[in-house]
């Protein structure tokens, strides 16, 4: 069984998380470090897919900045989303050419851990025919969005990756057109169950059903330990 690296980095900023994934990612290529899951969450932030249009951004500039909201074009997959408190952000960094390549199948992957996770708090999520993502009905049998997912990959390394609302003020995304899906709502595993949750709850779930999935050991690490890692494997090579 391949281990997999699970680093909780807390709170932290969308373009220091981002800079991070792109040192693992050339690590990984390199092959410096093994795969890796970083997961964390964001300051408010909304970020822009590779092929998303900067009208989903239905907020201006300043009122962005009023709202203490960050702006980000990225390179991931998708459209626009939104980032906060409250959401659990996942981070893969793993190297597919060593698992199976096939980017479709990976999404599929990610969407049915989020949706076995889901199921341990007694939420019925699924797929939704012909978009990414995991979504639950609404009583009236309408869907919503519960996790968003927008991926990218350089030579079969991934980086990226998905977006669960665990306790998210989803008033925020009133900012946007989610996903460029103007129909369908979004919802947080909190106003599901009716109860407060928090996203130390929901983590060591995701992190199970990451494992069962992907077929991975996980091994928690701090982010000091997997600094270390890295340099001492960048020296091994380094001498080789």
């Amino acid at each position: 069984m391949k281990t997999c690296l699970v680093v909780e980095l807390g709170v932290v900023g969308y373009g220091p998380a981002w800079e991070l994934q792109r040192r693992l990612a050339q690590a990984r290529k390199a092959g410096a470090i093994g795969d890796v899951l970083l997961l964390c969450e964001h300051p408010h932030v909304v970020t822009l897919g590779r092929n998303g249009k900067p009208e989903h951004v239905r907020a201006s500039e300043r009122l962005l900045q009023q709202m203490g909201v960050e702006f980000h074009p990225t390179d991931r997959g998708g459209d626009v989303t939104y980032h906060g408190p409250g959401q659990l952000l996942g981070y893969p960094i793993l190297n597919l050419a060593e698992i199976r390549r096939d980017v479709v199948w990976y999404v599929r992957q990610i969407e049915e851990a989020l949706i076995r996770a889901s199921a341990d708090f007694g939420i019925e999520a699924r797929r939704e025919p012909g978009l990414t993502g995991v979504w639950v009905d609404r009583p009236s049998g309408e869907p919503e969005k519960l996790a968003a997912i927008g991926v990218h990959f350089s030579r079969w390394v991934s980086t990226h990756g998905f977006a669960y609302n665990v306790s998210t003020d989803l008033r925020y995304f009133d900012l946007i057109v989610p996903c460029g899906i103007r129909d369908k709502g979004v919802t947080s595993l909190e106003r599901l169950l009716g109860r407060a949750v928090d996203v130390a709850e929901f983590r060591p779930r995701l992190v199970e059903r990451f494992s069962e999935v992907f077929g991975f050991q996980m091994e928690s690490v701090t982010p000091g330990e997997l600094e270390e890692r890295i340099e001492k494997q960048a020296a091994v090579m380094a001498t080789n």
